[in-house]
């Protein structure tokens, strides 16, 4: 067993799907300055900590994945030998869906490391069944389907890049459901109980950054109720999850287009949330 760690440089695992970023993601650490080793067997995560703590790093990341055959029992392994330390390292799983994992592939012209003798899929499928206990203990969870390698880098950047601020990151996301739920929210609150601006003709092709819009959906009957209500809820929940040692959350607000009401009820809402790391995205606006 190494050394006490006297000071603890903030770590960082990258793992996830292949083909899902992990490369870029690398990259995007080196640029912020971190110290990053790709293809780190788990059980050596004790030992590079203790590297990182003699060098003085600030910041080290590894990058882990399935070309190490018992990959989830020596993670949780090496994660358990960590926290027994005291080190309590940010798990990043990056995600995507199966047919832009096979559409990724086939551009690159490589086989998945796990599909053998068979298809891309049943690689695919191979790899999410040796993940599924890795990534439901994950800090952050990053759907990369419909991200490019800048917005990849950008979100990054926005969980990592801000130093070692106290208090959980939090990431707000509106979103619409007819494209599916974000598979990376730690929460989801549904906006459409409210009145659709979409059929109100003078609003139809405005979105909820519009003050015409923002003023007729925060006037409607429950707006107001419904923000009080889960400001207050995610004020309990972010004082838990920091308790828990987990920094990052993802809140996703949602309306059938991602276009009027989940836009103007994302941005109220992180204005009432004073105090706390916010960023704000809105995944679908601009799709339709």
């Amino acid at each position: 067993m190494g050394k006490p760690v006297t000071r603890v440089p903030d770590i960082v695992i990258v793992t996830g799907m292949s083909g899902a970023g992990r490369s870029t993601a690398a990259r995007s650490l080196e640029d912020l300055g971190w110290y990053v080793v790709d293809n780190l067997p788990p059980a050596l995560l004790p030992t590079m900590l203790d590297l990182a703590d003699r060098a003085g790093l600030p910041g080290v990341a590894a990058i882990v994945d399935v070309r190490s055959r018992a990959f989830s029992t020596d993670l949780k392994s090496a994660i358990a030998s960590l926290a027994a330390r005291g080190v309590s390292p940010q798990v990043v799983f990056l995600e995507a869906s199966d047919d832009v994992l096979v559409r990724r592939f086939e551009n690159v012209r490589r086989p998945h490391p796990m599909q053998g003798g068979g298809r891309v899929l049943d690689g695919i499928a191979a790899e999410r069944d040796l993940l599924r206990a890795v990534r439901g203990d994950c800090d952050v969870e990053i759907d990369t389907s419909a991200l490019n390698v800048h917005e990849l880098r950008a979100r990054m950047h926005e969980y990592f890049g801000g130093g070692t601020a106290a208090g959980a990151r939090v990431h707000i996301m509106s979103f619409g459901y007819k494209y599916g739920l974000p598979v990376d929210a730690d929460l989801v609150a549904d906006c459409r109980f409210l009145p659709n601006p979409h059929w109100v003709p003078e609003l139809r092709s405005l979105s909820g950054l519009d003050g015409p819009v923002r003023d007729y959906v925060l006037g409607q009957p429950g707006a107001a109720e419904f923000l009080d209500a889960y400001a207050s809820v995610l004020e309990i929940s972010l004082a838990g999850f920091e308790k828990e040692g987990k920094r990052f959350v993802t809140v996703a607000v949602g309306c059938t287009g991602g276009k009027h009401r989940s836009v103007a009820m994302a941005e109220r809402l992180a204005s009432r949330l004073p105090g706390h790391n916010i960023t704000i995205t809105h995944r679908d606006l601009g799709r339709e």
